[in-house]
């Protein structure tokens, strides 16, 4: 059986092109015949008229639309694994995918079926304006990329998507990668007989040796959207307790004073990120917005590592409550209670390895790359048989 994975890479390399790449690699062991059709954004918008061509491209692409029907005609795909389709191929390419019989299945990395963004955010804050209106107008309104013209561009391809039912009449299966993004997408319209849930996954190692730590660590991008001011407020506010915090700085001012107890250890790789994870006692985020898949959470829980974090989006059902928990949840901006959190949770090391098994746990049982291997193995045969 062959599988066709879509998709338009981003400008830099990011989750979404390791999530496709890892899904390549997973379906070929798996015994799928696995071909690929790939285009970029890389340098196509750093003039005028790479703007302008990302602004048509996303509403309609005739490359995109002509690349579709070649790599199926060529491949003669069972089934074709949608991803990005924005701006260099298009949701109009989907209807090549209709007139040849080939059933798609789109794999859900954000929320732009709903929001012209796809992140359901507005000034580091969670938004759903779009969502609650059924229509893109707030993304102009607010500017929500601070830019008229992309602004503008994402609204009107979102639209123009919208109104000619790309996704809704030529997609077969919306594979979700959390009950939070299934929910809003039936909330927004989509039949809940075409929704599942398929979360990302890790190679989940052996059990790790569940030691003490010495340090509360964050991974990722240093911005105020990601609540890394609260994080450092919590460390200003508790010196006897040492931070580090891994990742890009995009902020600047927000690094500009920082207390004694932190350290930044800039952007890890390979095995100075396995000692980081292995060195913390437990990790942290703070997050305004919802996030898609965190998959902080799980590359901790490979370690053995629980996490605090807000009680919204995602971060919920993937940490969970009570006999679930594999960590602690904070509402969403309370500095207060965050703060409280990491203090409790620094002072209970019984606590911190009775949640770091239980994330490692779940991690094997749910996330781990075998476990969602069979899951799209099922369903992409169960669509080929339909």
């Amino acid at each position: 059986m062959k599988l066709l994975l879509v998709h338009n890479d981003y400008g830099k390399y990011s989750g979404e092109e390791a999530v496709v790449d890892k899904m390549a690699v997973m379906m070929a062991e798996a015994g799928w015949d696995v071909a690929q059709l790939r285009m970029t954004t890389a340098g196509a918008r750093e003039s005028l008229t790479g703007k302008i061509k990302g602004f048509a491209s996303g509403i309609w692409c005739p490359s995109g639309v002509r690349a579709m029907r070649e790599a199926l005609a060529n491949e003669k795909p069972d089934v074709v694994n949608v991803h990005n389709l924005y701006p260099f191929i298009s949701p109009a390419a989907l209807r090549e995918c209709k007139k040849a019989g080939i059933p798609v299945v789109m794999t859900i990395h954000n929320f732009r079926l709903m929001c012209p963004t796809g992140l359901f955010m507005r000034n580091g804050e969670p938004c759903e304006l779009c969502l609650q209106k059924g229509n893109e107008w707030g993304c102009i309104r607010h500017n929500c990329e601070n830019s008229r013209l992309k602004s503008l561009g994402y609204a009107a391809r979102s639209a123009v998507a919208r109104i000619r039912r790309h996704f809704l009449d030529c997609v077969d299966v919306f594979a979700c990668i959390t009950d939070f993004q299934r929910r809003k997408l039936i909330e927004a319209g989509f039949p809940k007989e075409k929704l599942l849930v398929i979360p990302n996954s890790i190679d989940a190692p052996s059990a790790p040796t569940f030691d003490k730590g010495e340090y509360v660590a964050y991974s990722g991008r240093l911005s105020r959207e990601k609540g890394v001011d609260m994080i450092l407020e919590t460390a200003r506010r508790h010196p006897e307790i040492p931070f580090r915090l891994a990742g890009a700085v995009r902020d600047q001012a927000l690094v500009a004073d920082l207390p004694a107890n932190v350290v930044l250890t800039g952007y890890l790789s390979g095995s100075a990120l396995a000692d980081f994870y292995s060195r913390a006692r437990f990790f942290v985020m703070a997050s305004r917005w919802y996030e898609g898949f965190p998959m902080t959470i799980l590359e901790a829980a490979a370690y053995g590592k629980p996490m605090i974090a807000p009680d919204h989006g995602g971060f919920t059902e993937i940490i969970g409550h009570g006999e679930d928990a594999s960590g602690l949840l904070t509402p969403p901006g309370d500095l207060h209670r965050l703060s409280e959190a990491i203090a409790s949770l620094w002072n209970d090391t019984v606590r911190v390895e009775k949640l770091g098994q239980a994330a490692h746990a779940k991690l094997i049982s749910r996330y781990s790359t075998k476990v969602i291997s069979e899951k799209w193995d099922k369903l992409l045969k169960s669509i080929i048989q339909q």
